[in-house]
């Protein structure tokens, strides 16, 4: 039997009906509401392909049961570009070159768009904290890192604080 499960779903109310609430999180985004930017890597949370925003905070999604997400506020990477363009993590990435395959970019977009959102500036140790909790088996994090400090300096000129 089907339960039904409310939550907010990039900014939406949403309302799912969930066969097995012990399921993950990643697999309602990706086989049933069909959100595929959030990657699956490892499936036990340590890689942090997977990464979406529960309550402003970074989680793995394959570690986090459907079932815990009734009244939650969930933020996937789909939810950071609109209309008035890239968020700035992700503008970083690009004029950084902050990815290679890209399989591993969600994953950082969102941990360091949580670390923003929740440190608006934070210091080198807590930028390496945060990229160091995702992997990216293509390449160094030299451009991740870069692509982070980017991060913090766009935000700071967009929210009027760049001195």
């Amino acid at each position: 039997m089907a339960v039904p499960l409310r939550f907010r779903l990039n900014h939406e109310d949403v309302e799912v009906h969930v066969q097995d609430p012990a399921s993950t999180l990643l697999d309602l985004l990706r086989n049933d509401l069909g959100l595929t930017g959030t990657k699956s890597g490892c499936a036990i949370g340590y890689c942090g392909a997977c990464t979406v925003i529960v309550d402003g905070r970074a989680v793995p999604s394959c570690l986090q049961l459907v079932g815990l997400l009734e009244g939650r506020e969930v933020r996937t990477i789909e939810d950071l570009s609109g209309p008035d363009g890239l968020d700035p993590v992700q503008t970083a990435f690009v004029t950084c070159a902050g990815m290679q395959c890209g399989f591993c970019t969600p994953g950082h977009v969102m941990a360091l768009r949580a670390l923003l959102d929740q440190e608006p500036e934070p210091d080198e140790e807590r930028l390496r904290q945060t990229v160091d909790g995702n992997y990216c088996r293509c390449t160094g994090y030299v451009k991740i890192l870069d692509s982070a400090r980017e991060a913090v300096s766009l935000q700071k000129s967009l929210t009027g604080e760049a001195r």
